[in-house]
């Protein structure tokens, strides 16, 4: 199921839509790499290409962390 979630990146709130999977992944990320889950929200938006939204630079990053530790 795909739920809509909300951070504040760089000042300005911003919503995306993410599967709980992905979600809990990325908060499980940023526990290991001991930082808040907006910051990691907002180095994936700052490297994200242009023509990509949110969501699927979030997903992305998920995908590209669980290969990385495979």
């Amino acid at each position: 199921m795909i739920r809509k979630h909300s951070a504040t990146l760089h000042g300005h709130r911003t919503s995306f839509s993410l599967e709980e999977p992905f979600w809990q992944e990325l908060k499980a990320i940023a526990e290991v790499r001991q930082i808040p889950l907006a910051q990691l929200i907002a180095e994936i938006d700052d490297g994200r290409p242009a023509d990509s939204n949110l969501s699927s630079a979030l997903r992305v990053h998920v995908l590209a962390w669980i290969r990385a530790t495979v």
